[in-house]
C-alpha cells in the first residue's frame, strides 16, 4: 500500500514538474518575443502629409514635465520647428502623484516656453493610459478632420503605441521615437514587457466584446 501511495505521489510530482517546466519555457519565449517587438520599433520618417503629432504623456514633477517627458516634448518641438507638422496634440490627464494640473497642461506650458504658439497645441486632458492617449486623441483628430498622425514617444514604448494606434483606428500613422538619456532602461523595458502583456489581454477582451 505504501509503495502504491509513493508511486502515485512520485507520478504527481513528475507531472507538476513537467507543467512547471513547460510554463517556464513558454514564459521565456513570451518575454523574448515582447523584447523583440520593443527593440524592433523603428523611427519612421514622417511623410509630407502628416497632419499632427500626438505627444504621449508621462509624469509631471511639481507640475512641470519630468526629465523623461521633456525628452518627448523636445522631440515634438523639433518636429514643429522643422515644419514636419504644424500642430501638436499633447495627451495626458491628472497624475495621481499630487499634481495640480493635467499632464497636457504641463506639456503645453513647456512647449509654449520653447516658442510653440498656443493655437498650435491641442490639449487632451483625460487620458490615464496609452490606450486612452490614442483613443481620445483620435477624437480630436476626427473633430478637426485630420487623418495622418505622428506618434511621439520613447523608443521602448513605440511598438505598443503603434499596435494600440492601429487598434483604435489610426491606420495611416508613423512614429517619431527618442532614446532616453535620463531613464533607467532595464527597469522600463521590464515594465514595458508587463504593459505589453496586459495590452494583449485587454485587446483580446475588447475584440471579443465588440
Amino acid at each position: 500500500m505504501n509503495t502504491i501511495m509513493s508511486t502515485r505521489k512520485s507520478s504527481r510530482y513528475r507531472k507538476l514538474w513537467v507543467l512547471a517546466s513547460v510554463a517556464a519555457v513558454i514564459g521565456i519565449i513570451w518575454v523574448g518575443y515582447i523584447q523583440w517587438l520593443i527593440h524592433s520599433a523603428q523611427n519612421r520618417t514622417p511623410g509630407p502629409n502628416a497632419d499632427v503629432a500626438i505627444v504621449l504623456g508621462a509624469s509631471l514633477w511639481n507640475d512641470k514635465p519630468s526629465p523623461g517627458l521633456r525628452e518627448r516634448l523636445d522631440l515634438a518641438y523639433e518636429l514643429y520647428r522643422d515644419k514636419k507638422v504644424n500642430r501638436l496634440i499633447v495627451s495626458g490627464g491628472l497624475d495621481a502623484n499630487g499634481a495640480t494640473i493635467t499632464e497636457a497642461e504641463g506639456m503645453k506650458r513647456y512647449l509654449q516656453e520653447r516658442g510653440v504658439p498656443g493655437e498650435a497645441i491641442f490639449e487632451e486632458r483625460e487620458a490615464t493610459s496609452t490606450y486612452e492617449n490614442l483613443l481620445y486623441s483620435k477624437r480630436i483628430m476626427d473633430r478637426e478632420g485630420w487623418a495622418h498622425p505622428i506618434i511621439v514617444t520613447h523608443q521602448f514604448h513605440g511598438a505598443r503605441a503603434m499596435d494600440i494606434a492601429r487598434f483604435v483606428g489610426l491606420s495611416d500613422v508613423t512614429t517619431s521615437l527618442t532614446e532616453s538619456q535620463v531613464m533607467w532602461m532595464p527597469w522600463h523595458k521590464f515594465r514595458e514587457t508587463l504593459a505589453f502583456t496586459k495590452w494583449y489581454a485587454d485587446k483580446l477582451r475588447m475584440s471579443l466584446t465588440r
